[in-house]
């Protein structure tokens, strides 16, 4: 091969003896047959539709399509041939790039939108990507190539980028492993993982897309392939990224920044944004597997209210079926289901039940009845029914990448619906299959008439289920929003589902996995997302549980489960003290639930991450990139979780800006660590100076009492601070038709004055008519409020704080 010049960070020749290089990259990982990688070679032609540009070497061809003036998308045809244009991950929408055109030089080709420049060299079929002032942002290190799959057709597909000196990663989804994944290899294939340790490969989830920063900028790639794919962070050579899949389309959108934040929500408007879930599902959830029978539900719902512990959901565990048959009800443990569920939600809890893929094999089962009659089971090669062993024993398994499956299977939900269940929880659904791990390759998909084996389906049969959930249970509940949670994910699931991150374990090194894997699903699109609270397995003390439960109340998702053969896992399970905190902690994120709420709205609307790593919030700090213990919750936010048994102290760092310690109201700069106690009681917890902050009073469950006036708290700060809150029916869809309120306070500070506007925005009318303002940091003392021209009187309450009473559609509130 004839010697040709590479761009990156350094110009160095690209060699027959380089390119044996990239293979001993994939290699290792890949037990693949030995056949020889093809290579894009020279460009030869070119031609353009509309805003989709083709080069090619005479044989293969890249696509190279303009999405967006920020996004881009890259395709390799191996010989010249491109599969049909479908994802499961990307939103149908049109996104109309502003402008964009095509350049050429001796070189290079150069395809060109406002912000982001595409650059193809013609002698090698190198493609880079830059911003609009030269600056190189990603730039493949090799051409694109590909192997012939022997066994079932396709192409093993090979992309290998630059990786700059100072580079690092972040996103991938659930992988329990540092936040920067530099030096890591990953590999995406949904996996069953019991009890799963630090760095350990796979999980869950799939999530193919990575943000990378260098040099201050940050840009993102996400590999749309459902093939079980693989991710090298210059872990086998320090200067080469690459990422690989074992069949399927080599298919990338670079996504351009240069803010890390802003790389996320271009991530989000391909792939979509959570619907608002109802205000119940983001309170506090008790889950065990499992509540049964019908006495012991009941008690456990007894205790939470009679010992004042706010709590929303109550979760029954596969034990709740008959003979573990999915859409059923065991008699003897539960008589009476309708009724019970009916006299809990008479107490403010709902009931949230659980349903696996695995259908029993049971003639007399209505739903394998149903399914068999229709032939809506996922059948092997030689056509024989695909059948595994799961709870219910033998069993056969939907294809939900059919949508007359999907349609029969939201149906199914109805009879539970009428029973009064709020919510599903779907498992195993990577799909896990006892002894064998999950289907064999040969198994047929009919995903969406581009037919498939398992190898294509795999990583998305868990997302496709939820899919039929979702879908089923917004026609049974008509304009109420459904409530769902799963497992197993691939991009894009956040349009149908919560998620949490498996069967973990009760020791502190998951506790910290557990805050490392949050942050990193919330930068990957995945933000209404939790872990298992105190763990799954093991058995942690009141220390460790306590400390999880605290972290809990800033997890997007708020849920305590455990394995049936653990110690009870209630908030007074381990003695009054350790209650006393949980039940305080708790508290806290009832009162917080507005604050809580609104950065909902904020993913929702405008794909802003519920939880930002500080690496999301200074990025142009190098050393804030590898900080990974504080991080913020919404925008206003910053929380340091507890980590280390016995500990009395930690440092955390406070990006800049002045920050109130929530307990004390005590000043801090930030742009520094400080010190700060951890006593039992307490847990880091940071609010941003200039924030306008709305609390609910406490409350045992979302909607218990009528509030007569929502309580603001005004964090001093001299200058201009922005703050946003949202309020809506809290269970409906009316949000879609603008019936919401989404209010935008503007605090303009001296160290004299404080001026407080408030804009409004959307047609909700709020239950409330006054606000309570609570003032806090204030370097004077108040003699002059007027709030709308009229004069206010400053009050002060039974705990000693001062407040200004006033309407709640006030415009213009100034402090001296």
């Amino acid at each position: 091969m004839a010697e040709t010049k590479k761009e990156g960070i350094a110009s160095e020749l690209i060699t027959e003896e380089t390119l044996e290089n990239i293979q001993h990259v994939n290699n290792p990982v890949l037990d693949l047959p030995s056949i020889e990688k093809t290579y894009l070679k020279t460009v030869k032609s070119f031609h353009r539709e509309g805003n989709t540009f083709f080069f090619s070497d005479s044989k293969a061809c890249i696509e190279v399509k303009v999405v967006t003036d920020d996004i881009i998308r890259v395709r390799l045809a191996p010989i010249g041939v491109f599969l049909d244009d479908f994802s499961y991950a990307i939103v149908e929408q049109e996104h109309h790039p502003i402008s964009y055109d095509l350049s050429e030089d001796e070189e290079n080709y150069h395809v060109s939108t406002n912000n982001v420049r595409c650059t193809i060299r013609k002698q090698d079929f190198l493609v880079s990507f830059s911003d609009t002032n030269g600056k190189l942002m990603n730039s493949d290190y090799a051409p694109m190539h590909w192997e012939e799959n022997v066994d079932f057709g396709g192409y093993y597909v090979y992309c290998t980028k630059t990786a700059f000196e100072d580079e690092v990663f972040f996103g991938c989804g659930d992988k329990a492993s540092h936040l920067n994944l530099r030096g890591r290899r990953i590999v995406n294939w949904n996996s069953d993982t019991y009890s799963y340790a630090f760095n350990q490969e796979p999980l869950y989830k799939t999530i193919p897309f990575y943000l990378g920063v260098t040099g201050g900028d940050a840009y993102g790639i996400f590999f749309d392939n459902t093939f079980k794919t693989y991710f090298d962070f210059a872990a086998e050579h320090n200067d080469q990224t690459s990422f690989w899949s074992e069949g399927g389309e080599l298919q990338y959108y670079y996504i351009h920044g240069p803010q890390l934040v802003d790389v996320v929500k271009r991530y989000h408007q391909i792939t979509g944004t959570h619907d608002l879930p109802p205000l119940w599902a983001i309170g506090y959830h008790q889950c065990r597997w499992s509540y049964f029978p019908e006495a012991n539900v009941r008690y456990i719902a007894d205790q939470f209210r009679k010992r004042e512990i706010p709590c929303d959901a109550i979760y029954l565990d596969i034990d709740y079926m008959d003979g573990y048959r999915c859409f059923t009800w065991n008699k003897k443990y539960f008589p009476d289901p309708k009724k019970m569920i009916s006299d809990l939600a008479a107490h403010g809890f709902k009931t949230v039940v659980m349903i696996d893929p695995g259908i029993k094999v049971d003639e007399n089962y209505w739903v394998f009845k149903e399914g068999q009659d229709n032939k809506y089971f996922c059948r092997r090669g030689d056509d024989y029914f695909m059948e595994g062993f799961v709870w219910p024993g033998r069993c056969q398994f939907p294809d939900y990448t059919n949508p007359k499956v999907r349609d029969w299977w939201g149906g199914l939900y109805k009879g539970l619906v009428e029973d009064g269940v709020a919510g599903f929880w779907n498992d195993m659904n990577e799909p896990a299959i006892f002894g064998k791990g999950t289907f064999p390759n040969d198994v047929r998909h009919y995903y969406e008439g581009y037919r498939g084996s398992h190898r294509k389906a795999h990583n998305i049969y868990g997302m496709q289920m939820v899919r039929a959930t979702y879908e089923g249970l917004k026609k049974l509940y008509k304009n109420k929003r459904p409530f769902t949670l799963t497992r197993a994910a691939y991009s894009g699931t956040q349009r149908y589902s919560s998620v949490w991150t498996g069967d973990n374990i009760a020791t502190w090194e998951h506790l910290r996995i557990g805050t490392l894997q949050l942050q990193r699903l919330a930068v990957s699109g995945l933000s209404f997302c939790g872990t298992d609270i105190g763990g799954f397995t093991g058995n942690p003390d009141g220390e460790l549980y306590t400390r999880w439960m605290q972290f809990g109340v800033f997890s997007p998702f708020m849920r305590v489960h455990s394995a049936g053969d653990t110690v009870d896992r209630e908030p007074w399970s381990f003695g009054p003290d350790w209650e006393a905190i949980c039940k305080k902690f708790i508290e806290l994120r009832y009162k917080l639930l507005p604050y809580i709420y609104t950065t909902f709205w904020q993913q929702h609307k405008y794909g802003l991450p519920i939880l930002r790593p500080i690496a999301l919030i200074e990025q142009h700090v190098y050393k804030n990139l590898l900080r990974e213990e504080e991080f913020g919750f919404g925008d206003k936010i910053i929380v340091s979780p507890v980590l280390n048994p016995g500990q009395t102290s930690k440092m955390v760092y406070l990006p800049e800006g002045n920050w109130y310690y929530y307990f004390n109201n005590a000043l801090y700069i930030g742009s520094q660590e400080v010190e700060i106690a951890t006593p039992q009681d307490e847990m880091p917890i940071f609010v941003k100076a200039g924030t306008v902050m709305a609390e609910y009073p406490v409350m045992q469950y979302t909607d218990e009492k009528k509030i007569d006036a929502l309580k603001l708290l005004l964090y001093y700060d001299e200058g201009e601070n922005h703050s946003y809150g949202y309020t809506d029916h809290g269970d409906t869809f009316a949000y879609e038709q603008n019936i919401y309120l989404e209010k935008h306070f503007i605090q303009e500070s001296t160290k004299e004055h404080v001026q407080l506007l408030q804009q409004r925005e959307g047609l909700f009318t709020e239950r409330y008519d006054d606000y309570k303002i609570y003032l806090i940091g204030f370097p004077f003392e108040p003699t002059s409020i007027k709030v709308d021209g009229l004069t206010h009187d400053l009050k002060v309450d039974e705990n000693g704080q001062q407040y200004i009473q006033v309407d709640n559609d006030f415009k213009k509130l100034k402090i001296e």
